[in-house]
Order: structure tokens, then C-alpha cells, then sequence
């Protein structure tokens, strides 16, 4: 179907066409981005951000219908952060070590919590992983600014992005599928209740880990290791969902 006929579809239903739709949500794709941009180092620069979210921005305003149940924003939002998502994975810039190091530190608070069945307190996991605390808060850090948390690629909700997706033959996939969401919002549900606040007011309330710091009474770094430790907790509680990850 071509642009012109899209068009006259949008104004026929009296909805606002996809130029319209670009020019009114382009101010998002900028907050998107300074938004991933407070956990990025510098290698990653904001133009290059915003010009990926502007593409995403651009299929979403081709591809939207109010069927889709949300609002354009919400759809928007989605495609733009998945846009810069990809765009960042592209340039392959964490090192392995990062990775591995990650899965080190979630192994190792799964294991603590499976021996003495409680929460996993820094102390516990640093002696775990046989190094002092301030090794592992130094390594919360490095893993926090080394991964783009599966979260921003969920909606408010805790589902899965609202995205068209290819049928399955196999009709046990969307079984799986229901089966991981409802272990995700349980394991999110579980966790201390500093990590829970610090997800909620920096995937839902969208601030800043200043921002958090500030309603914390901590520091920002204090908030990025929460935010690291919330999210390695959850990577390890969910292990069994996980395929095996290349060293």
C-alpha cells in the first residue's frame, strides 16, 4: 500500500496522518535517548541515538493502528527504544569480560540464595565471588554500564513490547511465552524493595539515577549498583529461562 493511499486511510478515520504523528512525538525520541544515555559511555554519542530512534519513530507512525490497544506514544516509545537498542548492540562495544563478569555476579547471588534461602545481601555475594566489597561494587558498575536491561525492552505492564510478530507453527511457543511473563512480574514482585523502587522509578517514573539518588537519600552510584544488583538478581533467579550464553 503506498504512503498516498495510507494517508487517506488516516484521514478518512479521521485519525492524524504518520507525518503528523512524526512531527508531534519527535520531541520523544530525544528524552528516549538522554534517557539510555545516563547509563552509556561516552563511545556511544546521543546523534547517533537519536537518528536511530528516528527511524523507529518513522516505522512506528507507518505501522500503527488503534487496534493495536495502546496509545501511539506507548507504540511509539516501544519501537523507538527497541531502534536504539539495536543500533547500540550493532557497535559491539562492551567487552566480553563485561559479560562474563555479569553472569559471574548473577551466578553467584542465585547460589547464596539457594543455600540459605534468603535475599542475597551485597556482603554475601562479594565473599561468595571471593573478593572485597568495593571489587564488587566496582564490578556492579562496570556491569550496569555494560548491558541495556531487558526491562526497557517491556512495556509498563511488565509484558512483552507491543510489536507484530511472525505466526509459530508451534502452538506451545505462546505457552512459553505467557509461562515467562508470569515468572518475570513474580521475580520482580520477589525482590528487596530498595531494587523494586529503584525499577519502577527508573523504567516507569522515567528519572535519572541522580533523580533516584536524590528520592533515595544515596548517592547515583549507590543507585547504579542497585540498580545493577536488582537486575543480576533477576538474570539469576530466571537462569532456567535462559539459553546458554557464548563465554
Amino acid at each position: 500500500m503506498t504512503l498516498a493511499k495510507n494517508l487517506g486511510i488516516y484521514h478518512q478515520a479521521g485519525a492524524k496522518s504518520p507525518s503528523q504523528l512524526i512531527e508531534e512525538h519527535a520531541p520523544l525520541v530525544k528524552k528516549i535517548a538522554l534517557h539510555l544515555m545516563a547509563r552509556l559511555p561516552a563511545s556511544v554519542q546521543l546523534e547517533d541515538l537519536m537518528q536511530a530512534g528516528m527511524i523507529g519513530l518513522l516505522e512506528a507512525a507507518q505501522r500503527y493502528s488503534t487496534g493495536k490497544g495502546a496509545t501511539f506514544e506507548t507504540y511509539a516509545g516501544i519501537r523507538i527504544r527497541g531502534a536504539m537498542v539495536d543500533e547500540i548492540r550493532k557497535g559491539d562495544w562492551v567487552p566480553r569480560s563485561v559479560h562474563r563478569n555479569a553472569r559471574r555476579i548473577a551466578a553467584a547471588i542465585k547460589t547464596v540464595e539457594d543455600r540459605t534461602g534468603r535475599e542475597a545481601q551485597d556482603v554475601d555475594v562479594a565473599e561468595e565471588l571471593g573478593i572485597d566489597l568495593s571489587e564488587y561494587h566496582a564490578s556492579l558498575a562496570d556491569a550496569n554500564s555494560g548491558r541495556l536491561f531487558s526491562l526497557d525492552e517491556l512495556n509498563e505492564s511488565g509484558e512483552l513490547p507491543i510489536e507484530e510478530t511472525e505466526a509459530s507453527d508451534n502452538p506451545l511457543d505462546g505457552i512459553a511465552s505467557n509461562a515467562f511473563q508470569k515468572s518475570l512480574a513474580e521475580a520482580i514482585e520477589e525482590l528487596p524493595e530498595r531494587e523494586k523502587l529503584v525499577l519502577s522509578l527508573y523504567y516507569q517514573e522515567e528519572l535519572n539515577l541522580k533523580e533516584i539518588g536524590a528520592v533515595l537519600g544515596v548517592s547515583e552510584s549507590r543507585v547504579s549498583q542497585i540498580h545493577s544488583q536488582a537486575a543480576l538478581r533477576l538474570r539469576g533467579r530466571l537462569s532456567d529461562w535462559r539459553e546458554d550464553e557464548p563465554e
